[in-house]
């Protein structure tokens, strides 16, 4: 039977995470997990008496003490019931949480054993345990205006008495309806054999699932979106607002590269600022939910399909995310209001400026818009309204009575540059005007002041009123024409951004002029808050670019040209391609889709100019020289660590011969005090000899060397002496094969499969098609070797699924061949093959390295050479060997002169087997030799032995290899699978071999002090890598 568990939602002062709960009517109490506490950094006490848990599993075993429980959490079950439980502190717990009988007897629920669900709970849960339900209440719309440098600032906005005939154009329940199909409607068309999202589900939490049941709920009561049955499915899921609050996402980006652009231009700014310089009084507009004002084209609905843990729904109306929205908004509002345009109305995207030369006119001119938009059913939003204003932001300017002005922020980056205080503030400076100095007129003559104070390489700026002149007239120059210029929207922009520590910079740019050279359009400089600087490089710069957008969006969304961003950052090059996102890149990546931008790379010294404006903020340097904060006449000795007390008091008769200020130690404290100094915190294991003279330094420490060898901290590894395989007495009677993988196709094969002869070294390299399956690997044996040489007596082979698999081992079973298999992560017992790959791909890689995919064409080449090269260890050629005689190393067209006899063949070639068996056996003892003066005599292991396993080729789930364990264990030894290779016993979840060689093992010396903790010595290294009951060596 399983146990019976649900999911609960644990609520912290700082984190909200959903978990398991084991509900168990016979746990005496409620538990949570150790491991659980220290991940949520739960914060725990010590309980007014010992508890004591005995499992009721039969086993004899010690009952485990429990003595903490951690401050009181909030649970949630289900949506509505929701509690405040103190739980007690349950080490080595497989569950997150256990509800045991007094959670029971309180709660009372009712649970259905078959489906694992609570189906009713007690009646004290509904006065307890239920929150009270709140009535809906009607609250007037929050009023506010945006800035980019301050916080939302409420106010309170009314709609003028003179337009209170058009409240129903402020509505936001008529804003909410479905509105109709216009000849407007979006189209989606897409580009042939474009891609077909297949959207993820994503897992959501609690708070998610609600949210989106909420918002489907919603959207399908307003008719915004319909169950669908498209063959697309993008991605739905959920990132956080800055209030705190949810916002629905989609994720549209594959449909974006495969939909066909709408250009629609965007209104010319500076016609547009033309007919405003007369103007005396403006009103500001903004539509409500702008994008759901307009429908889908009918027979597209199926191409905005989404995909939710609920369903698949697709829009009728416009949603965020396409690309095409920006260019198909405009069209749509330009039609609508045609009629004002270039006489009282300036649009853009969603912003409406109306403007007029009298207050009489101008109630005229908003009446007439207000109309227009109510014949349309378009409605706006009140709290980002503005009536009868004497003086407007709008695109980038400052639109008054006066007429139009640059806005003070486009240069304030510049102007507000604060004067250098050291050599590098400087540098800095003049290294972002340099790139200018083609613009400014006399620019060597403005500078001269400032490069004068960095002449001979000072190191303190002293700053004059000759350079303080330069400094005010060179950002003079910066926000004046011809450097300073008008954006043209028939140009692409360049947008070049970098953020620093403390800041972030950016540039607006377009190429002017033959030959076109980049001409700054605007400056932004902004400081990060402290959120923003605890941001990593990557999401700091792709704060930058946001920014920058969201600066310039008035040019830059729904341009005429895909517009450039240059960043120093090269892993932005493929945001667009990412496959997951954190919530807040999700956030920012929807506001991208609004824009059509590429991402360029430039190195960070080659990005000075938006480097320099990121790098306004930073803080003044502050002096390198160490400051000591503790007297030195406190400090007695860097590091003390004090003796147990059992050896606190030395003997009253030290013997002669200790050496004076040293404490003598008894025998029979000696071993206490050695435990004490190699175990501690301060020494972490250090091995023999430095544990000898940590004790020199402060005991009289005679004869203390006699003492056992650390049980935790194994050194190197021993290796044993070289054990070679048998000799052959003849061809082909051993062989080794290996796979020869990860080549590009050539001619359709992928892989070679690499044969090796062990006594002649005739090599066979048949080129596949892909890895075959085990039978079909016997086959091509059978084909390419056995039906030519024979069967062979032997063959060795790595640990491939192929050469390890029941197929295998019975068909050469039959044939009467034994199968060799090398020891676990020792690829040296099948060295032949693997140094005769090495071999091979050096020869295809100076035959093919420009044309890679020709590899198949020399191959046969590549077996005939490696076949008449002369080995060192039989000194003749595998050809020799083989054939008794060696074929030219040529192309050779002309007729033989003689054929031998076959007898005297088959004599030649018994001479030749004999000399080449010599020559063999001769070098693999010279090979042993030179291996064993690198080498020492192995330790003997027998079965039953303890040992020690090498984690040097195991995968070790823990976060760093340098501080991983170097061996872990002890495992017994099962048996002795030949001279340098034991299987193990290991436990079943690491899931790996159990035969190593003897080069990967340590011998095992029990302690001499015993651990008082039970089960200490066999699973003393296990636990750091199994924690909870998991492997920690993955499949």
């Amino acid at each position: 039977m399983h146990p019976l568990t649900t999911n609960v939602c644990m609520t912290t002062l700082s984190s909200s995470v959903v978990v398991t709960a084991l509900i168990d009517s016979g746990s005496a109490g409620n538990f949570i997990s150790g491991t659980l506490c220290r991940q949520l950094h739960l914060r725990t006490k010590v309980t007014s008496k010992i508890y004591q848990i005995q499992p009721i599993t039969g086993e004899t075993t010690s009952p485990t003490r429990i003595h903490r429980k951690c401050e009181p959490i909030n649970l949630q079950i289900g949506i509505l019931h929701q509690e405040k439980i103190q739980l007690l502190v349950l080490e080595g717990a497989n569950v997150d949480i256990i509800l045991g009988r007094p959670w029971l007897v309180k709660h009372d629920p009712i649970l259905s054993w078959g489906t694992g669900e609570i189906i009713k709970w007690g009646k004290g849960c509904v006065t307890d345990c239920f929150p009270e339900i709140p009535r809906p209440v009607q609250k007037p719309l929050p009023v506010f205006t945006t800035s980019v440098e301050s916080p939302i600032e409420k106010r309170s906005v009314q709609i003028p008495k003179i337009y209170s005939s058009y409240k129903d154009v402020f509505c936001p329940k008529r804003a909410s309806q479905l509105p109709p199909h216009r000849p407007w409607d979006c189209a989606i068309d897409l580009v042939p054999d474009a891609p077909m999202p297949r959207g993820k589900i994503y897992p959501l939490s609690l708070p998610e699932t609600k949210a989106m049941e909420e918002y489907i709920h919603e959207a399908l009561s307003q008719g915004y979106i319909r169950p669908s049955t498209s063959p697309a499915a993008s991605s739905f899921f959920f990132v956080a607002k800055k209030d705190g609050g949810l916002r629905p996402c989609i994720d549209y980006r594959i449909f974006n590269q495969g939909t066909i652009k709408f250009r629609y231009p965007l209104p010319l700014v500076p016609a547009a600022l033309e007919q405003l310089r007369s103007a005396r009084i403006f009103t500001k507009l903004d539509l409500r939910s702008a994008y759901n004002l307009v429908r889908i084209r009918e027979g597209d609905e199926w191409k905005t399909a989404f995909v939710t843990p609920t369903g698949h729904y697709e829009y009728l109306v416009m949603p965020y995310g396409l690309v095409n929205a920006p260019s198909v908004f405009q069209n749509f509002i330009h039609e609508v209001l045609r009629e004002f345009l270039h006489k009282f109305v300036v649009v853009y995207i969603d912003d409406i400026l109306i403007y007029s030369r009298s207050e009489a006119e101008h109630h005229h001119h908003v009446a007439e818009v207000l109309q227009r938009l109510r014949d349309h059913q378009l409605y706006l939003k009140a709290e980002k309204c503005s009536f009868h204003l004497s003086s407007v932001q709008f695109l980038g300017y400052i639109i008054d009575q006066q007429g139009v002005r640059m806005d003070e922020r486009k240069v304030s980056a510049v102007v507000s540059w604060p004067e250098p205080t050291t050599i590098k503030e400087l540098q800095k400076f003049l290294g972002f005007s340099n790139f200018y100095r083609r613009f400014i007129h006399s620019y060597s003559n403005i500078t001269a002041p400032l490069t004068t104070l960095l002449r001979g390489k000072p190191k303190t700026l002293l700053w004059t009123p000759e350079a303080a002149a330069a400094f005010q007239s060179l950002k003079s120059a910066f926000t004046q024409a011809p450097l300073l210029t008008h954006p043209d929207p028939d140009l692409p922009f360049v947008v070049e951004v970098d953020a620093s520590t403390t800041g972030v910079g950016a540039i607006l740019s377009q190429h002017h002029g033959d030959p076109p050279l980049l001409h700054p359009c605007a400056y932004f400089s902004r400081k990060l808050n402290p959120a923003e600087r605890n941001y990593d490089i990557g999401n700091r710069e792709l704060l930058a670019i946001k920014l920058a957008l969201e600066e310039w969006r008035h040019w830059l969304e729904g341009a005429k040209f895909p517009f450039q961003v240059i960043t120093d950052h090269k892993n932005l090059q493929y945001l667009r391609n990412a496959k997951r996102l954190c919530p807040r890149q999700a956030r920012w990546s929807l506001f991208f889709s609004r824009f059509q931008f590429s991402i360029t790379y430039r190195p960070g010294p080659k990005n000075i100019r938006a480097d320099a404006l990121s790098r306004m903020h930073d803080h003044p340097e502050t002096s390198e020289t160490p400051v000591n904060i503790i007297p030195e006449h406190i400090i007695i000795n860097p590091i003390e660590w004090s003796a147990p007390p059992v050896v606190a008091t030395p003997e009253p008769r030290p013997p002669p011969g200790c050496p004076p200020g040293r404490q003598f130690v008894p025998r029979t404290q000696r071993i206490a005090l050695i435990h004490s100094t190699h175990t501690s915190l301060g020494t972490g294991h250090p091995g023999a000899n430095n544990t000898l003279t940590l004790l020199s330094e402060r005991f009289c420490t005679s004869k203390v060397a006699r003492n056992v060898p650390c049980p935790k901290a194994p050194d190197t590894y021993l290796q044993e002496k070289l054990h070679p395989l048998p000799v052959p007495n003849h061809p082909w009677s051993h062989l080794g094969v290996d796979f020869m993988t990860d080549l590009p196709s050539s001619d359709g094969n992928t892989c070679i499969l690499v044969i090796i002869d062990r006594f002649s070294k005739f090599c066979r390299l048949i080129p596949l098609k892909g890895l075959p399956t085990a039978l079909e690997t016997a086959e091509i044996l059978f084909n390419h070797v056995f039906r030519y040489y024979g069967i062979p007596e032997d063959i060795v082979s790595d640990r491939g699924p192929q050469f390890i698999s029941r197929v295998w081992r019975s068909f050469f079973r039959l044939l009467g061949v034994t199968i060799s298999l090398s020891s676990g992560y020792h690829p040296q017992t099948n060295g032949q093959t693997e140094r005769k790959i090495q071999e091979v791909g050096r020869f295809l890689r100076t035959f093919c390295h420009g044309h890679q995919d020709s590899w198949n064409q020399f191959l046969g080449w590549a077996e005939y050479a490696q076949n008449s090269l002369r080995q060192p260890t039989t000194g003749l050629t595998p050809f020799q060997c083989v054939l008794g005689f060696q074929p030219p190393l040529f192309p050779w067209n002309g007729e033989p002169s003689e054929v031998p006899a076959v007898d005297y063949w088959f004599r030649e070639s018994e001479r030749v087997w004999d000399a080449a068996h010599h020559h063999l056996q001769r070098a693999v003892r010279r090979s042993k030799s030179i291996a064993d003066q690198r080498r020492i005599q192995g330790p003997a292991y027998a079965p039953g032995q303890k040992v020690w396993l090498s984690t040097r080729d195991i995968r070790l789930r823990l976060p760093s290899r340098k501080l991983s364990p170097r061996f872990v264990g002890p495992f017994t030894i099962l048996e002795q699978v030949n001279p340098v290779t034991f299987k193990l016993q290991l436990p079943p979840q690491y899931r790996i071999h159990p035969t190593f060689h003897i080069s990967l093992l340590k011998p095992f010396h029990p302690p001499l002090i015993p651990s008082t903790e039970p089960g200490h010595e066999e699973a003393g290294r296990r636990l750091h890598l199994l924690g909870q009951g998991n492997p920690a060596i993955p499949t």
